[in-house]
């Protein structure tokens, strides 16, 4: 497996490899990294359909890519993705995968086209007092402390990080800053995660700076998750005739372990009717989805919390069953034991029935709820909420079943052991009710009115308590994560977020799970065509220097910020011999065209 970048070998189609007829996959998990996987086996590897073996222990595809209608208590989302041009390998993917909606065309094409006709905004990111925007929203309002802060993570080597916190390297300045006020709650990161991945999000997405603020740097999908994204990979696979089974948990994989070299022998799977072992010949190969941010996710409903839970479920079972045959295969613990309660767990899905809530968003978003178009265009981060609560409505409707005068929600919170500012309980205890009362006080709503609106006959609120929904984040080292293919492995691989890719990707992302899949299966299938690499936007100056202009508010370097510790601006002396020197250069231009340089 190696890295490629441009269009030479994106367009290229890999020969078949020799003798893939007589190979079979056994894929752990049906997530979009299993599904990922069987793909890239079909197109790519180019294996029969019927010698691919998907075992999900739900009755359901889709892993955290979710979305339902359930029929006990109504819609619920569990969270969102949010999705970037710049996710090299899943558009490579679904370029591939037919378009469900549009005759003749491939998802990929589906969603250009959406996003080309309705490309995607925030008019409003941060709210405070009660439903007022945060005067300041739009800038990051980092101090040149704060904004050195950042420059000097980058510059650091990821190996000097190693178990350190976002909280144990930035100051109180920039925890006050709007930026980190968008970082948290876009991405979910929180004080006592990872320094590690804070880093790499900040290289990774470097392009995208001056789109945080207003979300210009995201695309989403027309529907919920599952309708957009699984379905479309789900039909395509089982068009070509793809084994799934469904309510198989697989509990141990035998894995023989001879010096470095390490074979997987056999699976033992779990159904309704005992437990059962698979034998595994040379010429099989298992790709296991390790951990999963979404097991044992439990349901409350507008009169019921969603139960509380530490169990581990399925796949943190699996993996800790692997992990002590071989200190390759990582150290699952690290990720899923002793959360902090602080920790966010709890999003809530609310389904609005008779526009009474309407207005209060769309006196925020300046657009009409039901246009079919972007909304929010993102979460909206209450920045007084004690709960620190965001909430976004997607393009409407979410679900192809909702009726027309309902409009869906997502809600959550990142704090979880606090109480909350108008419902004096934490929200891991809340009903949905209770939930929305707590949304609809911050959104404005009079206090009068509250009770009546957050009713089960105006609203239907679904909470759900997730365990392990931030796990991808908790600091780790080396070794914690084991490699896409460990040292040694014949034929096991680790595919999803709880895989140490060698590329410089990052967690929590759709692109991350593909891009395991994709390095897993040309590793073992020998697939001769590259993995696209990451987007290098961190080694263009062109975006490291869009980047600083943003960072500073949109100020030139001979203007001082407004958040500046130093009251006098540059001397003129300075800045005129520095337009003296750069004139008439490339340098010139390039500041100029940041915005760092006055034309």
């Amino acid at each position: 497996m190696y890295y490629s970048n441009g269009n030479y070998e994106a367009f290229a189609r890999p020969r078949k490899p020799e003798g893939i007829e007589d190979r079979h996959a056994w894929i752990v998990g049906t997530g979009l990294a299993g599904l990922a996987a069987a793909t890239f086996l079909i197109r790519d590897a180019q294996m029969p359909g019927t010698n691919i073996h998907l075992i999900e222990e739900l009755p359901v595809a889709g892993g955290s890519l979710d979305g339902a209608e359930r029929p006990d208590i109504g819609f619920v989302t569990r969270g969102g993705r949010e999705m970037e041009n710049h996710f090299e390998c899943l558009w490579d993917m679904y370029r591939s995968i037919p378009s469900l909606e549009i005759p003749g065309a491939s998802y990929l094409d589906e969603y250009y086209w959406l996003d080309k006709d309705d490309p995607n905004s925030s008019n409003c990111r941060l709210i405070h007092q009660r439903g007022n925007r945060v005067p300041s929203d739009g800038d990051f309002t980092l101090t040149e402390k704060a904004q050195l802060e950042i420059v000097k993570l980058v510059t650091a080597s990821e190996h000097t990080l190693e178990g350190r916190t976002i909280g144990d390297y930035f100051s109180d300045e920039f925890f006050a800053s709007n930026f980190w006020f968008y970082w948290a709650t876009m991405f979910a990161f929180e004080k006592w995660h990872s320094l590690i991945e804070m880093r790499r999000y900040v290289m990774r997405f470097i392009h995208h700076t001056g789109g945080l603020p207003d979300f210009t740097a995201l695309k989403f999908n027309r529907y919920n998750q599952y309708d957009s994204m699984v379905r479309p990979v789900l039909t395509y696979l089982l068009d070509h005739d793809v084994d799934v089974r469904y309510g198989t948990t697989v509990v141990d994989i035998d894995v023989d372990i001879d010096g470095p070299s390490k074979t997987a022998t056999a699976l033992h799977v779990e159904t309704g009717d005992g437990v059962q072992t698979i034998a595994l010949s040379e010429d099989d190969v298992v790709f296991v989805t390790n951990g999963s941010i979404t097991e044992s996710t439990t349901y409350g409903d507008h009169d019921t919390s969603a139960p509380v839970t530490t169990e581990p479920g399925g796949s943190w079972n699996l993996w800790e069953n692997l992990a002590a045959k071989s200190k390759d295969f990582g150290r699952p613990g690290v990720f899923y034991r002793n959360l902090p309660e602080k920790s966010w767990y709890v999003s809530a899905t609310a389904t609005l029935k008779d526009g009474k809530v309407e207005p209060f968003i769309e006196r925020l978003t300046q657009r009409s709820l039901h246009d079919g178009k972007v909304n929010t265009g993102g979460i909206i981060t209450v920045t007084d909420s004690s709960w620190l609560l965001s909430f976004a409505v997607h393009r409407q409707p979410h679900f192809t079943s909702q009726n027309e005068n309902e409009i869906v929600v997502w809600i959550y919170a990142l704090y979880s052991d606090v109480d909350g500012d108008y419902v004096r309980k934490p929200i891991v205890d809340c009903t949905g009710e209770e939930i929305t009362r707590e949304w609809l006080y911050h959104l404005g709503v009079p206090v009068d009115q509250i009770a009546e609106m957050s009713a089960h006959e105006s609203v239907n609120t679904n909470p759900v308590y997730m365990p392990y929904i931030t796990s991808y984040f908790m600091p780790r080292r080396a070794g914690d994560r084991p490699d896409v293919v460990p040292e040694g492995s014949k034929n096991l691989a680790f595919i999803g977020n709880f895989a140490e890719s060698p590329s410089r990707d990052t967690v929590f992302t759709t692109e991350y799970s593909v891009r395991t899949a994709m390095e897993a299966v040309y590793t073992f299938m020998g697939v001769e065509r590259g993995v696209p690499e990451v987007f290098g936007s961190v080694y263009d100056l062109r975006e490291l220097l869009k980047a600083t202009y943003h960072l500073r508010d949109r100020r030139s370097l001979e203007e001082q910020p407004l958040t500046s510790r130093f009251p006098l601006p540059v001397p003129r002396f300075i800045t005129s011999r520095l337009r003296a020197k750069l004139n008439g250069t490339w340098v010139e231009e390039l500041l100029q065209d940041s915005g760092l340089l006055k034309r």
